[in-house]
């Protein structure tokens, strides 16, 4: 099925294109996109769509990824962005940080910038919203361990010091903590602060709250916007308009008709549709078309047999056939991961001396030799490999049922993994019980991309090792590996300056040489930062050209703070918009 859909997606696409010439979409008002309750001129509004699954409910930026996309980037801002491409942190509401000592960090706020309500934002929100942290059920809670306090030195310094500093962690707060306004925020409690929709968001940043509905959320430029004198920056569509996912399918047709500018979602046979001149651009315009975003990692439960065994592990490792997986699933739209799994934007901390020496490839009867020294034989001629106790080993491994290109990939996997004699079978449960399984470690195998790209690889190494490992797991170490020495290094790591690079690469390569001898996780291929726009309405995306805007073009989560808000700058009206302007 998956592969038939492949063939006739040109032909949907022609029936699409077709359509829209027939005044089915373009550059209509307000019925782009499903038909918004409400009309905004087309040549200034930009429709997104790809992250909201749900309609839009929740405004509040301290609950990480629940918000309404847009909702931090958009209208609450951080301290400073970062751009992964360039490994370079832009000051934004700070003007500059500074480690004053070894465990200080001093803040320089910029003049003039006001929140959306005329008020001034100063030293005092950012130490209010760094305390929100004491509550307990506030998702940065864990950063009062080793943040000893923040102060006001005056209106525009903030002092941080603490007990134990984490260097890398703290890199990540820096652009991943959103800043809100104390003179509205204080006096809520607990449950509001950690758990409150925040109907009415008030922020320093380029848009406003306009309206939303079970479809979609509206956000109108602010245009005292303190960019705009402070640094010279203007986003250019009036309006943004963040359409809630329905399918692939319905999505793939929008942005084809020019009813989406940009779409952030999985696409399936996008690459045919860049080649047919459909008006479709992508950041690449060749394979892999898109950034890497995230590892997609094989997750083993090492609490089982026989995956409690790592030579297990390793020979699964060269069990599994990433190429056809990237080339026949994903149509080269993703690339084979490292066998460290680490994304291409930390390309520097991967010992490739270590990866010539323990790396592995796809490779049947090496995993057939590995498997046969650690006493794995297929003793009843079936071709399947019975465990060393003689006992059938059968192996469910579980994506999430609709999630079409995963499990695509897991028929691979099954496939591949048969041929080196281990019997692995896929299975397609809900979400939510996928995630309980996995929470809960009653599980044999799953496909896991937690993870995003970020400032640092402790990040990375952190949601591998992390330890202890407790009874319910929600965030790292959904396979239950437990390795003091690793989880040491991790530590070591986070308490590296980030200006140490030769220090941080140093610890990487330990951490490397013992994942790639124990495998507690088998990345298989980075996932896509899927970024398809259409040049109908709006031009001058991101790319890897020279002379183009080099940013993430990405709504995701905080991808907003890694660039994504700095391509809105650069967007330019296409020409027939600029007549109609």
């Amino acid at each position: 099925m998956r592969n038939r859909l492949r063939f006739l997606i040109p032909f949907f696409a022609a029936a699409l294109v077709a359509a829209a010439c027939t005044g089915g979409g373009g550059a209509g008002g307000g019925g782009q996109a499903g038909g918004p309750p409400g009309s905004y001129p087309r040549s200034q509004t930009l429709y997104t769509s790809g992250t909201q699954w749900a309609p839009p409910s929740n405004w509040n930026p301290v609950m990480d990824w629940e918000y309404v996309t847009g909702t931090e980037g958009l209208v609450y801002e951080p301290l400073f962005l970062y751009d992964p491409l360039k490994n370079e942190y832009r000051p934004w509401l700070a003007e500059s940080g500074d480690w004053t000592s070894d465990n200080v960090y001093e803040v320089k706020l910029r003049e003039g910038v006001n929140w959306s309500d005329g008020e001034p934002f100063t030293a005092e929100d950012v130490v209010f919203t760094f305390e929100l942290g004491k509550f307990e059920s506030v998702p940065y809670h864990n950063l009062w361990d080793w943040l000893q306090k923040a102060e006001a030195v005056d209106e525009r310094t903030v002092r941080f010091t603490f007990s134990e500093p984490l260097y890398q962690e703290w890199s990540i707060h820096l652009y991943n903590r959103p800043m809100v306004p104390k003179h509205l925020w204080q006096g809520r409690s607990e449950k509001e602060v950690a758990s409150g929709a925040n109907k009415n968001p008030v922020g320093t940043g380029a848009y406003l709250y306009q309206t939303h509905s079970q479809d979609r959320m509206v956000w109108v430029k602010n245009e005292e916007w303190w960019a705009q004198d402070g640094l010279d920056l203007d986003v250019k569509p009036k309006y943004i308009v963040d359409i809630v996912n329905s399918s692939n399918e319905a999505a793939l047709g929008q942005v084809l008709q020019g009813g989406i500018d940009l779409s952030n979602n999985f696409l399936p046979g996008i690459a045919t549709l860049v080649k047919g001149g459909y008006q479709l651009h992508t950041y690449y315009s060749g394979p892999p078309y898109m950034l890497s975003a995230n590892t997609a990692w094989l997750v083993l439960n090492t609490t089982k047999k026989p995956m409690d065994d790592a030579e297990f592990r390793r020979a699964m490792a060269h069990a599994v056939d990433v190429n056809k997986i990237v080339n026949t699933v994903y149509g080269q739209i993703v690339s084979a991961a490292s066998p460290t799994g680490l994304l291409p934007a930390w390309d520097e901390y991967v010992d490739k001396s270590v990866v010539e020496e323990m790396g592995f490839t796809y490779d049947p009867a090496r995993a057939k030799k590995i498997l046969a020294d650690a006493g794995y034989r297929d003793t009843n001629g079936d071709r399947l490999v019975e465990a060393p106790d003689g006992s059938k080993i059968e192996l469910s491994l579980i994506v999430p049922s609709g999630w079409t290109d995963w499990e695509e990939s897991i028929r691979v996997i099954a496939e591949s993994a048969k041929a080196a004699g281990v019997n692995v079978r896929p299975e397609f449960p809900d979400y939510d019980a996928l995630v309980d399984a996995r929470d809960s470690g009653e599980y044999d195998m799953l496909i896991n991309n937690e993870k995003q790209l970020s400032s640092t690889p402790w990040e990375y190494y952190d949601y591998m090792f992390r330890m202890p490992v407790q009874e319910t797991q929600t965030t790292a170490n959904f396979g239950r590996y437990e390795n003091q020495k690793a989880w040491d290094l991790v530590q070591q790591l986070d308490k590296t300056p980030v200006d140490d690079v030769e220090g941080m690469k140093k610890v990487a390569s330990q951490l490397q040489r013992i994942q790639l001898t124990e495998m507690p996780v088998i990345p298989l291929w980075y996932n896509g930062l899927w970024a398809q726009a259409n040049n109908t309405v709006w031009t001058n995306w991101p790319s890897s050209a020279k002379d183009t805007p080099n940013y993430l073009p990405a709504t995701w989560r905080n991808y907003y703070e890694m660039g994504g808000v700095l391509v809105l700058t650069e967007l330019e009206p296409a020409p027939q918009q600029e007549e109609e302007q």
